[in-house]
């Protein structure tokens, strides 16, 4: 005896054949996603992808507002010209670091003018076991450490400056904050106004190392990190021997080739 189908079940409506066309209702009820503020060695659209790399600073046009930087879907930034496809979710991921506060060197920075950072390496009070004693390059209960401060005025940007009658200066209060050709960093660095720097480190006593850092030459523990080319890059791999997916493949046809070869 066949077993009747419920009538219930023909009065149902039909699911739809795609939830394409339901995909936009979902969208009017996304949330608001927060627009990061500037920062002072990030303060615009151009900055923003000059720093990320990859040649998108050209398009920087195309973007027109910090607010668009952080707003434009991948539709809206494929409809405004950025392409290839992997530069659009490239910058959407690095947008997206940058919204969760993940920046790559200087970005914390506060003390930064005209797109340069000034760097210093200075003496803090530590209570590290290992810095209790004192060594040749710092004190007792101290460590060294690389601080961002305000950018030193007199200091030129070429240290050869420094013997020009312009560098030289009228003396004065001017003159006392001046530093010296050769001269260790003076110790007297405003803590208040100084902020400690992460990823990089210090070689040589006094020499400030790492990426985009730019060590003034003639000044002992003083270096510069500026705003460059693709100073935050994350730079692509590439396929070794057709990929992951091929790899295998590619690989036992090169020692089948080299097998028939060698007979």
């Amino acid at each position: 005896m066949a077993l009747k189908r419920p009538t219930t079940l023909l009065h149902l409506p039909l699911a739809p054949a795609s939830t394409t066309a339901a995909r936009p209702l979902h969208r009017l009820h996304a949330p608001t996603l927060r627009v990061p503020r500037p920062t002072p060695f990030v303060p615009d659209v151009p900055t923003f992808l000059t720093l990320i790399g990859r040649n998108l600073s050209a398009h920087s046009a195309r973007i027109p507002t910090w607010e668009a930087l952080f707003s434009l879907s991948g539709q809206q930034l494929r409809e405004a010209g950025v392409e290839p496809a992997r530069a659009r979710r490239y910058l959407l991921w690095w947008r997206e670091r940058f919204r969760a506060g993940i920046t790559g060197i200087g970005g914390e920075f506060t003390q930064v003018k005209d797109g340069v950072a000034e760097l210093r390496v200075v003496e803090i009070d530590s209570e590290r076991p290992r810095d209790r004693e004192a060594t040749l390059t710092k004190g007792a209960g101290r460590r060294k450490v690389v601080v961002n401060v305000p950018a030193t005025v007199a200091l030129p940007l070429d240290p050869a400056a420094a013997s020009t009658p312009a560098a030289a200066g009228d003396g004065g209060a001017e003159a006392e904050v001046r530093l010296t050709r050769g001269s260790a960093v003076p110790p007297s660095v405003d803590m208040t106004t100084a902020q400690l720097v992460t990823g990089v480190k210090i070689v040589q006593a006094n020499t400030i190392g790492g990426t985009g850092i730019e060590p003034i030459k003639g000044y002992q523990g003083v270096a510069r990190l500026r705003v460059k080319e693709g100073l935050w890059e994350q730079r692509r791999g590439h396929k070794v021997d057709g990929g992951e997916r091929r790899k295998a493949e590619v690989r036992y046809k090169r020692r089948a080739q080299e097998r028939k070869a060698a007979r």
